[in-house]
C-alpha cells in the first residue's frame, strides 16, 4: 500500500456519505421498530415470528458483508457498492408489499444482504486509507453519522404510523436507499486501484477469509465487537415489546424514549473520538467494556428488582451509550493488520456482529419478552465481551511500541505494531 493511500484525509462529504452507508443496519432496524407490535397483529402472527422480520434483516446483512467484503476486493469498492444500494432501494419496496409473515421474512433477508455492501464497503474504504489510530478515530466520528439513523428513523417511524400502517415503512426505507444512491455516485471514489486487487475467484476468496481467522487476535476482537452488538441487539429487538407492552408506552412514547438512548450513541462517539487520541484504540475499548458492564449490571438488577422507568431509563441510556465506545476500538483493532485484506476482514466482522444480533433475540425470547430477560441479556452480552478482552490482554506478550497512526508500515512493522496497539501498550 502506498503512502499516498493510506495518509489521504477523507473529505467531510465523503466521512457523512459513509456514516449514512454505515447505518444501513440501524436504519433498516429503527425505522420499523415502532411497527413491530402492529406487523404481528395485521399478519396474525406470533412476537418471536415478528422479531424474526428483524433477525432476518441482520441475518441478511451479516452474510452481505460476509459476500461482499471479499468481491469488493477483487472488483473495487465502488461497482459492488453501488449495485448493493441500488438492491437494497428495490427490495425495501418489495417488503411493502409483503402479505404475510413469511414472505415478509425472505424479503427482509434479501434486504439485509443488499445493505450489507454499504456496511462493509465504507469499513473497507476507510481501512484503504487509514492506519489503525486513524481508522479508530474515522469509526468513532462515523457512529456520530451512524447514530443519527437510531435518533431520527424511531421517531420517524412512529410519526409515519399516525398516518400510514407498517407498510408506509418500507416505503420510506426505498426513498432513503434511492437517496443513498445518489449521494454514492457522487461522493464515493474508488479506494482500491486496480493493481492492488486481488485477482484470484472463489478459492482465492476462501484462502483470504482462512488467512483472517487466522490471526488469533482478529478472532477475539472480532468477539468482542459480535457480543458488544449483542448488547446493543438485545436492546433493539426486545425494547419494543418491553417498553410498549410491559410499561403501556404508544409507539410515539416508544420512539422518543429509543431516540434519546440513540443521542447517547452520538454524544459517546465523540468522546469515543477524543479517548483514542489521547490514549489510544485499545484503552478506549477497555474503558468502554469496563463502563458497559457497570451500567448493563446495575441495569439488570434494579430489572429485576421491579424497579419503574424513572430508574430503569437513566440506566438504559448510560448503557446503550457505552456501545460506542466499544464498537470503533475493537474493530479498527481488529481490521488492523488485514489492510490488503480489508473487504474480507470487514465482511466477517459484519457476519460476526450481524450473525449473533440477528439470532440472540428470537433465540432468549421464545418463551416470551420481558424487562427482566432484555436487561440480564444486555448484561451477559457486555460480561462476555469483558472477559474475551482480558483474555486477550493476560495472553499477549509485551513488546516495544512504535506510536500509533504513524502512517504506512511494511508488513513485519505492521504485525510489530498491530501486536503493541492490541495489547494496551
Amino acid at each position: 500500500m502506498t503512502a499516498a493511500a493510506v495518509t489521504r484525509p477523507l473529505s467531510t462529504r465523503l466521512l457523512i456519505v459513509l456514516g449514512a452507508l454505515s447505518a444501513f443496519g440501524p436504519l433498516s432496524m429503527d425505522l420499523y421498530l415502532p411497527a413491530l407490535p402492529q406487523v404481528r397483529a395485521d399478519l396474525g402472527s406470533t412476537e418471536t415470528l415478528a422479531q424474526l422480520t428483524l433477525s432476518a434483516c441482520m441475518v441478511g446483512l451479516a452474510l452481505g458483508q460476509l459476500v461482499l467484503g471479499p468481491v469488493s476486493d477483487r472488483y473495487g469498492r465502488r461497482t459492488p457498492l453501488l449495485i448493493g444500494v441500488a438492491a437494497y432501494a428495490m427490495t425495501s419496496l418489495a417488503c411493502a408489499f409483503a402479505g404475510d409473515i413469511g414472505l415478509l421474512i425472505v424479503l427482509r433477508l434479501l434486504q439485509g444482504l443488499a445493505g450489507g455492501a454499504g456496511i462493509v464497503i465504507a469499513r473497507a474504504v476507510v481501512r484503504d486509507r487509514c492506519d489503525t489510530a486513524a481508522a479508530a478515530r474515522v469509526f468513532s466520528l462515523l457512529m456520530l453519522v451512524t447514530g443519527a439513523a437510531p435518533v431520527l428513523a424511531p421517531v420517524l417511524g412512529g410519526q409515519l404510523l399516525r398516518f400510514t400502517h407498517w407498510e408506509g415503512t418500507f416505503v420510506a426505507l426505498a426513498v432513503v436507499g434511492c437517496a443513498l444512491l445518489l449521494a454514492a455516485l457522487r461522493a464515493v471514489p474508488e479506494s482500491l486501484p486496480p493493481r492492488l486487487r486481488t485477482r484470484a475467484g472463489i478459492g482465492e476468496s476462501r484462502r483470504q477469509l482462512a488467512m483472517v481467522l487466522q490471526d488469533r487476535r482478529f478472532v477475539s476482537f472480532a468477539a468482542v465487537l459480535a457480543l458488544g452488538s449483542a448488547m446493543l441487539f438485545s436492546y433493539i429487538v426486545m425494547s419494543p415489546f418491553v417498553l410498549q407492552g410491559e410499561y403501556g408506552l404508544s409507539a410515539q412514547s416508544f420512539s422518543l424514549i429509543f431516540a434519546a438512548n440513540s443521542v447517547g450513541l452520538i454524544l459517546a462517539g465523540s468522546l469515543s473520538a477524543r479517548l483514542v487520541r489521547l490514549l489510544g484504540p485499545a484503552t478506549t475499548l477497555t474503558l468502554g467494556l469496563t463502563a458497559g458492564l457497570t451500567s448493563a449490571t446495575a441495569l439488570a438488577a434494579s430489572a429485576a428488582l421491579g424497579m419503574s422507568l424513572a430508574v430503569l431509563l437513566p440506566l438504559l441510556f448510560i448503557t446503550v451509550s457505552t456501545v460506542s465506545l466499544i464498537m470503533p476500538a475493537s474493530t479498527a483493532l481488529a481490521l488492523a493488520a488485514h489492510q490488503s485484506r480489508a473487504g474480507a476482514a470487514s465482511g466477517l466482522l459484519g457476519l460476526a456482529q450481524f450473525g449473533l444480533g440477528g439470532v440472540i433475540g428470537p433465540l432468549v425470547s421464545a418463551g416470551g419478552v420481558t424487562a427482566v430477560l432484555m436487561t440480564a441479556s444486555m448484561a451477559g452480552a457486555v460480561l462476555a465481551a469483558f472477559v474475551v478482552r482480558l483474555a486477550v490482554a493476560f495472553t499477549s506478550r509485551p513488546q516495544r511500541a512504535a506510536p500509533e497512526g504513524t502512517g504506512p508500515l511494511t508488513t513485519d512493522a505492521r504485525s510489530r505494531k498491530v501486536r503493541n496497539i492490541t495489547e494496551g501498550h
